[in-house]
């Protein structure tokens, strides 16, 4: 059987909004697939919850970013 995926590789952050929807989108067609062993389903699942919280903010923070510059500001973009 194999092995499941390592945690601490799974558990790093993605380099960017792009890079973590091409690895959403992979593990989303691997989990649908049915091609995952079970003991990787969960570790599978966990990593999509992170990447999916992880473009949430980013797209939070551009929304944010929008708003100020339709009110007619301008103030220093933080990306967490």
């Amino acid at each position: 059987m194999p092995k499941a995926t390592s945690p601490s590789k799974s558990a790093s952050p993605p380099a960017s909004y792009e890079a973590a929807m091409e690895e959403l989108e992979t593990l989303v067609a691997r989990l649908e697939s049915g091609d995952m062993p079970l003991e990787q389903l969960l570790t599978g699942y966990q990593r999509g919850a992170q990447l999916l919280h992880y473009c949430r903010e980013q797209l939070q923070a551009v929304e944010d970013q929008i708003k100020v510059l339709d009110e007619g500001g301008l103030k220093v973009w933080k990306v967490s």
